[in-house]
């Protein structure tokens, strides 16, 4: 991984973005940075430099949501993410890196798929309550994706719509999933190699540029409207996406 300008040119609008999505919009479009920066680095190289920086955001995040969340929800969705990072940690050490860069791109397809399912109103988490038990399976499944690309942002979506959480609380609950979450994949990234001297050196460099992202993000809750916001984001994961699993099969 070289810091040149073509890394800093991709990272810092990457880590905005990111910082901006956990700060204001519930983190839900915050994983679009992994498939943005696996454009030019390994797909280990992408999400181990990330996810300092996304536990930095998090931090920066607590302050403002500190005790807002749904501590039920929150809870069921904790518990069952932790076996879902086991699973993912564990095939980690036997994929090949085409492998994670056809699932962070199939991630990103999909991620827009839903949203697009939610738009056209196919689908309404709000109209079916879904359990804890199923916020468990959620976590699970939020666990796994987390680990691969940080995208635990939809099956944690659909798990919290479905609680009729409003806005403020919503954000709240995933606030705290994640902060704890991306602590629990903190100890097999160290313990497979994920983090490097380098991931950790651009980390240091772009930890600013995180913080300011997440500043605007809170800044930014009530005055940015989440239609603009989410579909560029649509347009960038789509396309981040689709570049990513022709990569990998080609």
């Amino acid at each position: 991984m070289e810091l040149d300008l073509t890394f800093f040119a991709v990272a810092i609008p990457a880590v905005i973005f990111s910082g901006f999505s956990k700060g204001g919009f519930a983190g839900g479009a915050a994983f679009a940075s992994t498939p943005l920066l696996a454009l030019i680095l390994e797909p280990g190289q992408a999400i181990g430099l990330m996810l300092p920086l996304l536990m930095m955001m998090d931090v920066a995040a607590l302050k403002p949501y500190w005790k807002k969340w749904d501590a039920p929800a929150a809870t069921a969705m904790i518990i069952g993410s932790i076996p879902g990072v086991a699973l993912a940690s564990a095939i980690y050490s036997y994929t090949d890196p085409d492998v994670f860069r056809l699932l962070i791109g199939a991630m990103s397809v999909l991620f827009v798929g839903w949203q697009m399912v939610r738009q056209l109103g196919l689908y309404r988490p709000e109209a079916h309550r879904l359990s804890l038990g199923a916020g468990r399976i959620a976590g699970f499944v939020a666990g796994f994706t987390s680990f691969i690309s940080h995208a635990g942002g939809p099956p944690s979506a659909i798990f919290l719509l479905s609680r009729g959480l409003d806005k403020l609380t919503y954000q709240s609950t995933t606030v705290i999933i994640f902060w704890v979450v991306n602590a629990v994949k903190a100890v097999p990234y160290a313990f497979l190699g994920i983090f490097t001297a380098q991931t950790l050196l651009a980390d240091l460099l772009l930890a600013p540029v995180a913080f300011l992202g997440v500043w605007l993000g809170v800044q930014a809750h009530k005055a940015v409207s989440e239609k603009f916001f989410f579909g560029l984001t649509y347009v960038m994961l789509l396309a981040t996406g689709t570049k990513l699993i022709w990569d990998a099969l080609s």
